[in-house]
């Protein structure tokens, strides 16, 4: 009996080293897509006060299920809704029923590797006389006309930027007389159907200004880690922009190295050009922000930094060889679905304080939110991967 456990042990040691010896050195050999630096993180606040977890998202109703793919951004005019989806249409949302008016690309349209060509509708915007902006992440900055569906170009990402070529264009915010839109490139380096590389490696790029009169792009603002929505404020003195990872620390900022950090933009008055902190250190990853009723913002978390709990993007901040090993060896739908469920919606105050909270633990009505926008009493729930739009009524959570 002591002979044989001994030899089993043997044997069993034999083929661990057998199989682990060549794997990691194939792991050693293989190439890694991305190149992460070590982030110092502080560590997540905790989810207490307003912050509480709750199910108040778990009241909302799921409309139009099934009828449309990752309906990212939400916009109305007048009870009319409009959106983009994962297959690159522009749909118009009227009485209840859906109608495709637009595409900016072309097909065929079908999984993650046709978004170059199909087009990715992300943030969308009301301009004056009721135009729709639209910003494409593989295509630019488009005008629709919401009526007869035309499409016009104003930023290709063709076009090079002083310099910088447009890889991600994400979102954007349109002042009322509509002359300037304020959008952000997310990455020059990595496309959207990448993001989970952006996100775990964290190149910097920043904020653009286009004029619709002199038709001149402007970069804003550099340095800025996965810069994603964006909103100016009510009386269209500053925009602020989030930052989904870190941002760097900055000199005129007079910041540190933080996670999940909203700047504040200041594009008239006294402080013309300046940048300051609004909101750091923020309990999930900030996708898109919207005007809230109040005065304050709506701001949809794409990820949660779970604390008391286990946050991976936090475990792995400083870890960039367990990253490296990781993209060598797993693909990019293989990680995403190490990310737990759990839908966040944070109010603001106009001053970056915590007003309210809205959670979907597990993700059980609400899977995933991307933005969330506030029209007649009620938040539509816009996300970058379900099939539906929810809708939360605020009379009522």
């Amino acid at each position: 009996s002591t002979y044989s456990s001994k030899v089993f042990r043997v044997t069993f040691l034999g083929l661990a080293v057998s199989v682990a010896v060549p794997l990691l050195g194939v792991t050693v050999l293989l190439d890694c897509p991305i190149d992460p630096q070590p982030i110092s993180l502080k560590e997540p606040p905790l989810l207490t006060g307003v912050l509480e977890p709750n199910t108040k998202l778990r009241k909302a109703e799921r409309l139009w299920e099934n009828q449309l793919v990752g309906p990212e951004s939400i916009v109305n005019i007048g009870d009319v809704l409009f959106t983009g989806t994962a297959d690159g249409k522009i749909i118009k949302i009227e009485d209840g029923e859906l109608q495709t008016i637009a595409r900016i690309g072309h097909g065929p349209c079908g999984g993650r590797e046709d978004e170059p060509t199909c087009g990715r509708p992300l943030g969308m915007r009301v301009g004056p006389n009721n135009t729709l902006f639209v910003a494409d992440a593989y295509y630019g900055l488009y005008e629709v006309d919401p009526d007869t569906g035309e499409t016009k170009t104003l930023v290709s990402t063709k076009t090079l930027i002083e310099g910088q070529k447009l890889s991600f264009v994400n979102d954007l915010t349109v002042t009322r007389d509509g002359r300037k839109i304020y959008f952000t490139d997310s990455s020059s380096k990595w496309q959207r159907q990448d993001y989970l590389f952006l996100v775990m490696e964290g190149t910097d790029d920043g904020l653009l200004e286009y004029d619709t009169v002199t038709k001149e792009v402007k970069v804003l603002m550099v340095g800025l880690r996965f810069p994603n929505g964006v909103q100016l404020s009510p009386a269209e003195d500053f925009v602020l922009v989030q930052e989904t990872t870190m941002a760097r620390i900055r000199r005129q900022l007079r910041c540190s190295n933080l996670l999940s950090i909203t700047f504040r933009y200041y594009v008239s008055g006294l402080m013309k050009g300046g940048a300051d902190m609004f909101v750091e250190n923020m309990p999930g990853l900030p996708d898109n922000i919207r005007l809230s009723s109040s005065g304050g913002y709506w701001v949809a978390m794409a990820a949660v930094r779970p604390n008391p709990g286990f946050s991976l993007l936090d475990f792995l901040s400083e870890k960039p060889w367990i990253k490296r090993m990781i993209f060598k060896l797993l693909s990019q739908e293989t990680v995403a679905k190490f990310v737990p469920k759990y839908s966040l919606v944070v109010e603001l105050s106009e001053t970056g304080s915590y007003r309210r909270s809205f959670h979907d633990p597990n993700g059980v009505t609400v899977a995933y939110v991307s933005e969330a926008h506030e029209h007649n009493g009620h938040l539509y729930l816009g996300s970058f991967r379900s099939p539906y739009i929810c809708r939360l009524d605020l009379q009522h959570v």
